[in-house]
């Protein structure tokens, strides 16, 4: 699908699959001239502020790789950054880590005030909710996946931004503040916090597999196996990454500022590990994502390429 293609088609690659996301998240929350009118407004401005778009980008890239029509995996897709997004707003907040500055201006409780804030927040997450399930109802009806995957899609996405996920990832670190923990806390806290989010890809893009009859069931497991265990992979490295960026990285690429770990006492894997060693960790994990997605042949080839990407990213 991909053989031969050069690093800048890999990089418009990335761009269109984002654009995908960006075009239906515009769409999907419109501004309302209606009594509530500032809550669109305070969604639309944390949901269109930019960002790198890796979950939307990973859920269509598998979704493709596994032979899925993009129209099915776009809704869930983009449901799933509407929940990053509410959670990136609820961790700016003064409460959790008190930032300004997200994706380069000032965070949503800095440009319409904490309360505004936090109810973007649960609105981003109602809303993810409602996509997923009147799209799923029409993608049902039209024959394009079968309702019980809908509902294992939104099943798998409850518990994985819910208290065994990313929100009990986000308690581990807020409770780890201000103390010296080791390294099996450290990798729990990745794990739910940013791991299980990059994990709802390959749920999204199997059961949407699944649902469609695409493939048969053996090839689909193992397919999923593999997804798996490379999103686990790039989610630990991601973060790991991040601890690395936050104390060598630019500012202004950055989109927020950078020392932030050190200022507030916080334990990263730079903190047990060292700058060099982590940069072998990362070259270690990503070493082993692009052999698992090498074993899908020429339809890999963009998930070594983005596995390499964040790799050497620099914001």
């Amino acid at each position: 699908m991909y053989s031969g293609m050069s690093e800048t088609a890999m990089k418009s690659l990335l761009a269109i699959y984002a654009e995908e996301a960006e075009r239906y998240l515009d769409k999907i929350v419109p501004e309302e001239e209606n009594p509530q009118s500032t809550i669109y407004k305070a969604m639309r401005y944390s949901l269109l502020a930019g960002g790198k778009r890796i979950r939307p980008v990973l859920a269509l890239a598998m979704g493709e790789l596994l032979g899925v029509p993009k129209d099915a995996v776009l809704p869930f897709a983009c449901a799933l950054e509407m929940i990053h997004t509410y959670s990136l707003i609820h961790d700016d907040l003064p409460a959790m880590d008190n930032d300004d500055l997200r994706r380069g201006r000032p965070t949503c409780h800095v440009q319409y005030g904490e309360a505004m804030a936090i109810l973007a927040g649960d609105a981003l997450l109602n809303k993810a909710f409602e996509v997923m399930s009147a799209e799923g109802l029409r993608l049902a009806e039209q024959g394009i996946i079968k309702s019980e995957n809908v509902v294992r899609i939104i099943a798998e996405l409850s518990k994985l931004s819910g208290s065994e996920g990313m929100i009990g990832g986000q308690v581990v670190d807020l409770e780890s503040e201000g103390k010296s923990v080791g390294e099996e806390i450290l990798r729990h806290t990745y794990a739910c916090k940013t791991g299980a989010l990059l994990k709802s890809p390959v749920y999204i893009a199997v059961e949407c597999a699944r649902g469609a009859a695409v493939g048969d069931a053996d090839s689909i497991d193992n397919a999923e196996k593999a997804l798996l265990r490379y999103s686990e992979l790039i989610g630990l490295a991601f973060q790991i990454k991040d601890d690395v960026l936050d104390v060598e990285g630019d500012s202004a690429l950055l989109g927020k500022e950078t020392g932030s770990d050190d200022k507030e006492n916080k334990t990263t894997m730079v903190t047990i590990f060292g700058i060099e060693k982590c940069k072998e960790m990362l070259s270690e994990m990503t070493d082993e994502a692009v052999r698992i997605a090498g074993s899908f042949g020429d339809k890999g080839a963009f998930l070594r390429w983005l596995a390499l990407f964040l790799l050497e990213r620099n914001y």
